[in-house]
């Protein structure tokens, strides 16, 4: 039982144990840093608003926006649902007026998604120029990176 504890002291007290192996951990870390300043200039955060009234078609949408994003190798964050905003018209259901008091109650539902990209300004078009479903409105906000 004494030889097990022997053992790992040993290790420790050898010269070259673990001067060895510090370098080449701290250089890539270094070099990686040194680079990832020079890369982030030139990217853009892009905010991508889409809204429809079918849900069915507005996720479809954001998935093939999200999935051609990620093969390009960009930072996605979304879709963000939105609250469904509910637009009510009640009215009456004769025009002429008289009859039963009948009202007509309707409504038109409009969902919204938000995805916010960091990707540079070659890849935009790229990812923008893809299948969009009938009755979903695109917006895209570009704004420069502050970092």
């Amino acid at each position: 039982m004494s030889a097990a504890v022997a053992a790992p002291s040993q290790a420790q007290n050898q010269p070259g144990a673990n001067t060895g192996a510090a370098p080449p951990a701290i250089k890539p870390t270094q070099k990686a840093g040194a680079d990832a300043p020079a890369e982030q200039t030139n990217f853009h955060r892009i905010r991508i608003t889409l809204t429809s009234r079918n849900v069915k078609n507005l996720e479809k949408v954001c998935s093939s926006l999200i999935k051609a994003a990620k093969t390009h190798g960009l930072k996605v964050k979304g879709p963000v649902r939105m609250p469904t905003k509910v637009l009510r018209i009640t009215t009456r259901k004769t025009p002429c007026g008289e009859g039963s008091k009948t009202w007509d109650r309707l409504e038109m539902r409009i969902h919204k998604r938000l995805i916010d990209l960091h990707s540079p300004s070659e890849v935009v078009k790229q990812i923008t120029s893809i299948q969009i479903e009938p009755g979903v409105e695109v917006e895209v906000t570009i704004a420069h990176n502050s970092n």
